[in-house]
């Protein structure tokens, strides 16, 4: 691990400021991946500034009726708010789904949407890659891909995002706010991620230094009739094969609203916008769904290895939307 120094933010414009004038310093919250990405000499930073004391850490209803989260909120406090359980329990269920205790207990909610990749190549300094060193290759693309991007990838890195928070984040249209040297912004969620082409290194549309600061989740009463559904190679703590996060209103035995998105298909998380634009107005039963998926999976450019994340994600949407039909049915 590369030698750095350590300072505490007391405020954000502080906390920014020492960003600004410092382009190889980190902001570290939890530090649940970017202490473990240090060890393995990914990343390299010459100052950590530790933003944890910032006043960012609470969750509060805005005047529209959505949910403002601020960025040092943590995992488990995000999971455990009383608000997020009614009005949006498919993000409660994604984070409690996302990591062991220890892990939610640390993490923010801001270092969550910035973790990176997990892919095995990207951890390893030996080997080729192109999201940590650009131009040197992806070594997923002909190596051990299994659980690897079937959307949205290219030639230059077919890495997934880990988040399950994101997911069902991605799913209720979220919004990140963010605090630069030039003052604040917004980005929505899906404008978040920068597509992968040739350039998979340039993860966000951040702009250099800045701070997230909170996510806001807009109204939308259908969440409160919503579930995440995690598919992992073990029942213990793993990081998934596939997900999915779904809201669903059903008058008439007829789809009204539905939001769809998917994790672990690529490298951000994936809203499923053709899905839901088959399912809108038709009748909520499992052959709709099924088509549904099929339309969003169309598009799907599977490896070698990972040809089984189209039936899984099929599958997926068709339970997770059948249980919610019935659910709104009752």
């Amino acid at each position: 691990m590369r030698e750095f120094s350590y300072q505490r933010a007391t405020d954000v414009d502080g906390a920014v400021a020492l960003l600004d004038a410092d382009p190889d310093a980190r902001y570290l919250g939890g530090g649940t991946n970017l202490v473990d990405l240090m060890r393995t000499g990914v990343e390299r930073p010459g100052r950590l500034v530790d933003v944890r004391e910032l006043p960012l850490d609470r969750i509060e209803s805005t005047d529209d009726g959505g949910l403002r989260i601020g960025a040092t909120v943590t995992n488990s406090e995000l999971a455990a708010h009383p608000q997020v359980r009614r009005r949006y329990p498919a993000l409660a269920q994604a984070v409690l789904a996302g990591a062991s205790g220890q892990l939610r207990n640390m993490a923010t909610v801001g270092g969550n949407l910035l973790q990176r990749t997990r892919c095995a190549y990207f951890t390893d300094t030996s080997l080729p890659c192109n999201k940590r060193a650009p131009g040197t290759g992806c070594s997923a693309a002909t190596g051990e891909h299994r659980n690897h991007a079937i959307l949205g990838a290219s030639a230059h890195c077919v890495a997934v995002h880990p988040s399950d928070m994101g997911v069902a984040l991605a799913a209720f249209d979220a919004v990140v706010s963010y605090e630069t040297a030039e003052g604040s912004g917004q980005v929505a969620l899906a404008d978040f991620y920068l597509p992968v082409g040739d350039t998979p290194h340039r993860e966000t549309a951040l702009p250099p230094g800045a701070l997230i600061t909170a996510v806001t989740l807009p109204p939308a009463p259908v969440a409160a009739h919503s579930r995440y559904r995690k598919v992992r190679e073990r029942a213990s703590y793993a990081f998934a094969i596939g997900s999915a996060a779904a809201a669903l209103e059903v008058a008439d035995g007829v789809v009204r609203e539905v939001r769809l998105a998917f994790g672990a298909v690529a490298s951000r998380p994936w809203r499923a916008g053709t899905a839901e634009r088959v399912l809108s107005g038709r009748p909520a039963v499992a052959s709709v769904f099924a088509e549904a998926a099929d339309a969003e999976l169309a598009a799907a450019q599977v490896l070698e290895q990972n040809a089984y994340k189209v039936p899984l994600i099929r599958n997926l949407v068709v339970a997770l939307l059948t249980e919610l039909a019935e659910e709104t049915t009752r």
